[in-house]
């Protein structure tokens, strides 16, 4: 181990100080019994730390934080209850790659397995939705299981670890928390793990097959994941498309790493992607999948996806190979290293200045392909019946006039449901690291508080939460966390009175028999609610209002603003896909009904 000179110390200022030499800029947590003695030298430190209203809270929190910014989010709680409420955002931040570290304290070690007040093995429950969890149990070895963390959760595939505190290896007032401190060295932390060493660096030979494949097909399509957003690849993506001349579809995970209006750009895939992005995949005699992993919504029925396409599957991950579609060429690697290597390889292969002209004159002849995905972008766009005069407000207006009037690099932040579909549809994803949302666990109650996170990660944008009136019933509370912290987030609810993709399906699939769905659009209040809680809060309920509210509300930047829009309970999102069928299954808009025929 590293040393700096000894200094008598004691596991809680040794955690807090570790937590300082990793740069962390901000706790998001909740003090209780077992990590209270961590608490104390949070006074004397530069860290900030945010204080909630439930652990469930930190943890959404923490993942805002880290996919703004590309940074770990880092929350604490305490023994038992702390550490269960924050289950759910570790769930969700596995599912989802993101970047975290959760500190739980625990009870005393010789109270561990004795039933004592608010005991319970976290370790245990969250073995299998962390990338590693541990249960410290001396204090000299807190400044190590630190360095770890932040190791394992940022590098290779990005995700939670969770790290077990028991009080006390933390509490100056007991002997067994003294300590000399130290700080291990890089060297250090890949000798504790000499089993972890991911691959970043795609292998030569498969990138060479991977080459030849997309310089031969005819009906190729980039299916762009949220790894390339966590490899921060974007710009290689844009570069490799353009190349090669290649549309690209991009997962709702990674709405924003290729720019929405690019003429390349299909959309997003999926359930209830775009008709156009489900039908290329489904067309397709190569897929080019980057940090995608071949996710049941973007599937429907596994086999019958893209039947005739061949398949190139690069990722950091290599349990996600062949996991749900073979590839004929896997990649093992990091997403922007990839790509990098196959645009220096294409480049090499083609000859002349490696220009797009150069890698065309050996590609085939794709303007059937192209006439093909021009017809579907031009008879099935995303539609919606318009609002007649005096009717009912339409989800999908009230978000493109939200779209419309905030910034270009405005961070939107999604609850699940159909107001999460209705937002990815919708809203314009230029830029990267502009959406956030929870796509693998689909969290309802994530988007107030991720929203909060992110805005204390970028507190230069403008960050609007969209959330249903289901969702923000779970997790509105933060909006206190927000407002004594003078955290100027906004939110817009789309209240529909409805658990409203629930109530869709049951009108589709159940014969319209709407079993315990139906929240009422007057209790709570949410006008009142949010004033309580410290917001500035408008209700709108037409067409006419629309406009007007988001643009006072975008002027409020001392505290947060809450929207709640009045909307048609009976709209639905359109496109798509049943679950279980097919995506040549996909269901468009009544309207388009006779086309898709």
């Amino acid at each position: 181990m590293t040393t700096s000179s000894s200094t008598n110390t004691n596991g809680g200022s040794a955690l807090i100080k570790s937590l300082e030499l990793e740069g962390v800029e901000v706790i998001f947590g909740l003090p209780g019994g077992a990590i209270l003695p961590v608490y104390d030298p949070i006074l004397d430190s530069p860290i900030r730390h945010v204080l909630v209203r439930h652990e469930q809270g930190a943890g959404h929190m923490a993942e805002g934080y880290a996919h703004a910014t590309g940074r770990p989010g880092v929350a604490m709680v305490t023994s038992g209850p702390g550490a269960t409420n924050i289950v759910t955002p570790i769930c969700d931040a596995f599912m989802d790659s993101v970047p975290m570290v959760v500190i739980t304290g625990q009870v005393p070690r010789p109270a561990i397995g004795t039933d004592a007040f608010q005991e319970c093995d976290i370790v245990g429950i969250t073995r299998s939705i962390t990338k590693h969890n541990e249960l410290v149990t001396r204090p000299e070895d807190i400044p190590l299981a630190i360095r770890q963390a932040f190791h394992i959760a940022t590098t290779g595939r990005p995700g939670p670890v969770l790290v077990d505190i028991p009080k006390d290896i933390v509490d100056p007032k007991n002997p067994a928390s003294a300590m000399d401190w130290y700080w291990p060295s890089d060297g250090d932390v890949s000798a504790s793990l000499p089993g972890y060493k991911p691959t970043t660096k795609g292998h030569p030979k498969k990138i060479k097959e991977a080459v030849e494949l997309i310089l031969a097909a005819e009906r190729p399509v980039i299916y762009a994941g949220g790894g390339i957003l966590k490899a921060r690849a974007a710009e290689a993506l844009r570069e490799l498309a353009e190349l090669t001349d290649i549309p690209v579809v991009t997962t709702l995970m990674a709405r924003g790493a290729f720019p929405d209006t690019h003429p390349l750009c299909l959309g997003m895939p999926g359930m209830h992607g775009n008709y156009t992005a489900v039908t290329a995949l489904q067309r397709s005699d190569l897929l080019i999948a980057l940090g995608s992993r071949f996710d049941d919504r973007v599937t429907g029925k596994v086999g019958a996806f893209a039947p005739d396409a061949k398949v190139i599957h690069a990722d950091i991950d290599p349990a996600e190979l062949g996991k749900v579609r073979r590839p004929d060429v896997p990649i093992v690697g990091d997403c922007r290293m990839v790509v990098e290597e196959l645009i220096r390889v294409l480049r090499a292969r083609v000859g002349g200045d490696g220009s797009a002209g150069d890698v065309a004159g050996h590609q085939p002849d794709r303007r059937a392909w192209k006439q093909a995905i021009s017809g579907w972008q031009e008879r099935f766009p995303l539609v919606y019946e318009r609002s007649d005069d005096g009717g009912l407000l339409k989800p999908q207006y009230v978000l493109e006039e939200l779209r419309d009037r905030a910034p270009e690099d405005c961070i939107v932040a999604s609850g699940v449901g159909q107001h999460q579909m209705w937002t990815s549809q919708y809203w314009h994803f230029d830029h990267p690291y502009t959406w956030i949302n929870s796509g693998g666990a689909g969290t309802m109650g994530f988007s107030v508080p991720a929203a909060i996170g992110a805005k204390v990660g970028r507190p230069d944008r403008m960050v609007w939460a969209v959330d249903g009136d289901g969702c923000f019933q779970m997790t509105a509370q933060e909006l206190v966390t927000a407002a004594t912290e003078r955290i100027p987030v906004k939110v817009a609810i789309l209240n529909n009175a409805y658990l409203g993709m629930v109530r869709q399906w049951q009108e589709m699939f159940y014969e319209e028999r709407y079993s315990e769905v139906y929240l009422s659009p007057d209790l709570p209040d949410y006008v009142k609610w949010s004033e309580a809680m410290g917001c500035v809060a408008m209700r709108v309920e037409s067409p006419e209002e629309v406009g007007p509210a988001i643009d006072k509300a975008n002027e409020i930047d001392d505290r947060p603003v809450v929207l709640e829009f009045r909307t048609d309970s009976a709209e639905k999102v359109f496109p798509m896909v049943p679950s279980g069928l097919s995506n040549d299954d996909i269901v468009v808009d009544p309207s388009q009904s006779e086309d898709r025929r």
